[in-house]
């Protein structure tokens, strides 16, 4: 395993650094007067649409999406660009069109999507000319497991009509994402993981309502688009708007979800760090009675403990991401489910304390620790709660596996233990 930067990796970080600095995060107090002097808007602000036009000429635009729609960097090369936009969570992955949903749901529309869907989604969405939103949770039942979901996608001559109730539908409350990636049951009497399916729904379809905007933790996450309630009242689609065939839509979650989950925690990773930038500065000039902060050993504690959090993190990652590369995400699924635990939680602790050294100020909106606090807490419960991927990878240890013969190199070990799974 070599995680060395190639020269493309070094380049395009490169520029993503700067990027980050000399436009983004200057960007951040501009962002929070817009939504001050516009509180009851939910779109797309407009210092997003300068950032967006300066990453674009500036060849940052769609690095997430390997192969010909998108930046064409590997998952591995992608991995520390993701981590500087995690920085600026609000900004940077928006304006580099590199923020979920949309990321999740162009790679869906890349990987399963008809000429005809690409052209009527994904191309204005690679373009950032509209949103989308991705429509999975339900609030009646355990959507942590996704063959519980109740919505009902049922065939009626060319239509399929959907009826159902979702929420935490983040980016809904944005008017502009024009479309809603729905997932129901087309079969609900076929084997378990082959009675759901995805649909394409356009958001100003007849029977369509966003009830309500959700909070996380008392954010509203407006410069977003928020999360949302969504009520699906028979609402009716041509037969091409399925996603895939009937049946696929368990397979295709998984899909999406995979490389969801590594990006939530390369970005993950680069909050604990500028929270770390944040607490260094703190530490060094705010003083006591009994001298400056840094001389306290508990601090100096708190930040080694978070130094060796990140660091080891950071490897899991990345060999998690040369795996994916190297063997494909089925064949990492372990390694993924590893970071979708151990990053959000480890990451959570950092954030608490960095608050704790802030002290009341770490609560308030002065500082953007609460708000990376919030996601980060949100992160144990998005694309799969801690003790879902903590059952599956316990089973995945306490299964019999046949080691690999003498010689045989990891890329073939992972393969092999993947196709076990």
């Amino acid at each position: 395993m070599d995680f060395a930067p190639d020269a493309r990796t070094r380049d395009v970080t490169a520029r993503a650094q700067a990027f980050l600095d000399d436009h983004v995060l200057p960007a951040e107090p501009v962002l929070d007067a817009q939504v001050a002097t516009t509180p009851d808007d939910w779109g797309t602000r407009p210092v997003v649409r300068e950032l967006q036009a300066e990453a674009r000429a500036k060849g940052l635009w769609n690095l997430f999406l390997p192969g010909p729609h998108g930046g064409g960097l590997t998952t591995l090369q992608y991995a520390p660009v993701a981590e500087l936009t995690g920085r600026s969570p609000r900004l940077a992955p928006v304006a580099m069109n590199c923020a979920a949903p949309d990321t999740g749901n162009m790679e869906l529309l890349a990987a399963f999507g008809t000429d005809a869907q690409r052209d009527r989604w994904l191309r204005p969405l690679l373009r950032a000319e509209i949103r989308s939103a991705f429509c999975m949770t339900e609030p009646d039942v355990a959507s942590s497991d996704a063959t519980t979901i109740r919505t009902r996608i049922r065939r009626d001559g060319p239509d399929w009509v959907v009826s159902g109730r979702k929420w935490w539908s983040t980016g809904a409350m944005n008017p502009e994402a024009a479309l809603l990636v729905v997932m129901g049951r087309t079969d609900p009497d076929g084997p378990r993981h082959r009675q759901q399916s995805m649909v394409l729904v356009p958001r100003d379809a007849s029977g369509v309502r966003v009830v309500r905007p959700l909070t996380v933790l008392g954010y509203d996450d407006r410069d977003h688009g928020g999360h949302a309630e969504v009520e699906l009242d028979d609402v009716r689609v041509p037969a091409d708007a399925l996603l895939g065939g009937p049946g696929d839509g368990f397979a295709i979650a998984q899909a999406r979800l995979g490389p969801g989950r590594v990006h939530h925690c390369m970005r993950a990773l680069g909050m604990a760090e500028r929270a770390l930038d944040l607490v260094r500065d703190r530490a060094t000039t705010r003083r006591t009675s009994a001298g400056p902060l840094a001389e306290r050993g508990v601090v100096r504690e708190w930040v080694a403990r978070s130094r060796v959090d990140v660091e080891a993190l950071r490897l899991l990652v990345l060999k998690t991401a040369w795996l994916m590369d190297s063997v494909g995400n089925r064949a990492a699924m372990r390694e993924i489910q590893a970071i979708k635990v151990a990053v959000p939680s480890s990451v959570e602790r950092i954030l608490d304390r960095a608050i704790q050294l802030f002290g009341a100020a770490g609560l308030s909106g002065d500082t953007p620790l609460a708000g990376m606090f919030a996601a980060a807490r949100a992160l144990r419960l998005a694309d799969g709660p801690d003790e879902v991927h903590l059952a599956a990878l316990g089973r995945a240890e306490l299964r019999p596996r046949t080691s690999p013969p003498p010689g045989t190199d990891l890329s073939t070990s992972a393969h092999h233990e993947g196709s076990h799974r």
